[in-house]
């Protein structure tokens, strides 16, 4: 039985601490494929299980690691063979059961989505639940009529892995795109991404002091939620739509329902992590053809197992720009 190397955390006296072992096969969950591991990422959750935070994890030891892509090694269902490259998002793996902070992985077959020919496995893991939250985004506003002539789309946390991956997307599909940072040494990195607008994060963090100001987005990518997007809604055009997929500045949400009334705004949902296998195709397929790889490939910061305690506290500091791509073979 082939032995691999992986991140597993351990949990004493309310206190989680990394360790780097080396575990084999029969160690790993059930499940019906089992992968060779060749690239995982880091997103803000992976950060809040490295670090024990958030009662995200129920059972020690651990291995995290919310996303892989890899190659099948072994089977036991008929929708996958050996040889076929995958990519795994959500499904709370990394969270409930092991995850891809390891060599291999043994998970469900209905966990995993075929690899699209042109995105390898480690620009998976560039676009990752962040840039797969991104996708389903951008689909959103689309089918709530968001097109490129209707204006300004804002992204908040421009920056981070999102917002990152959705600016290239949104001005590869001939929107104006307006970023929202607080990093504006990051000003130049968000326009070669397709940015037409900085806007400071400050402009936006306060809490609004009335239920509407004057209209000037037609749709919002927003992954910072609490003042942030209370202050967005109040800013909406009429009939603009709002994408929420994360809460970076808070989970509360100061605002009234006046948006929602007089200007007719949506306030839309973006669940990642229970995305139906359908609507996961989809998103993939058009991460193949709508992201620019190469914008891709200028937002990967390299990494290896080792780095991660370390980048941890770097992404709950708000201090990752782009994307943490993470070699588990190294």
């Amino acid at each position: 039985m082939s032995e691999f190397r992986a991140l597993v955390l351990h949990e004493a006296g309310g206190k989680v601490t990394p360790a780097f072992e080396t575990l084999t096969e029969d160690r790993l969950p059930a499940g019906e494929v089992l992968v060779d591991v060749e690239y995982s990422t880091l997103n803000y959750k992976d950060g809040l299980v490295l670090k024990g935070l958030g009662r995200l994890v129920k059972t020690y030891p651990h291995v995290p690691g919310v996303d892989f892509a890899g190659t099948v090694a072994a089977s036991d269902s008929p929708d996958y063979k050996p040889g076929d490259r995958v990519v795994l998002t959500g499904w709370r793996v990394g969270e409930l059961s092991w995850g891809g902070y390891a060599g291999k992985a043994r998970v469900k077959a209905g966990q995993l989505v075929p690899l699209p020919d042109g995105i390898s496995t480690k620009r998976a893991m560039a676009i990752g639940t962040a840039g797969f939250t991104a996708m389903l985004a951008v689909m959103a506003l689309q089918r709530h009529g968001v097109t490129p002539d209707r204006g300004e789309v804002l992204v908040t946390g421009a920056a981070g892995g999102v917002g990152s991956v959705a600016t290239a997307i949104l001005h590869k599909l001939g929107y104006t795109v307006a970023a929202s940072t607080g990093r504006p040494e990051q000003a130049d990195y968000l326009r070669s991404l397709g940015a037409s607008v900085i806007v400071d994060r400050a402009d936006l963090a306060k809490a609004p002091t009335r239920p509407l100001d004057a209209e000037r987005w037609a749709g919002c990518v927003d992954s910072v939620g609490s003042t942030t997007l209370a202050t967005v809604l109040t800013q909406m055009k009429y009939r603009g739509s709002v994408a929420a997929c994360g809460l970076a500045g808070g989970n509360d949400l100061p605002s009234t329902v006046v948006p929602f009334l007089l200007r007719g705004v949506n306030l839309l949902g973006i669940d990642s992590v229970m995305s139906p296998l359908e609507e996961r195709r989809e998103a993939w397929t058009r991460l193949a053809a709508e992201l620019p790889l190469d914008k891709l490939d200028a937002m990967i910061e390299d990494a290896r197992l080792d780095d991660l305690p370390a980048l941890a506290d770097r992404i709950l500091q708000g201090q990752v720009r782009g994307r943490v791509v993470v070699d588990v073979r190294g």
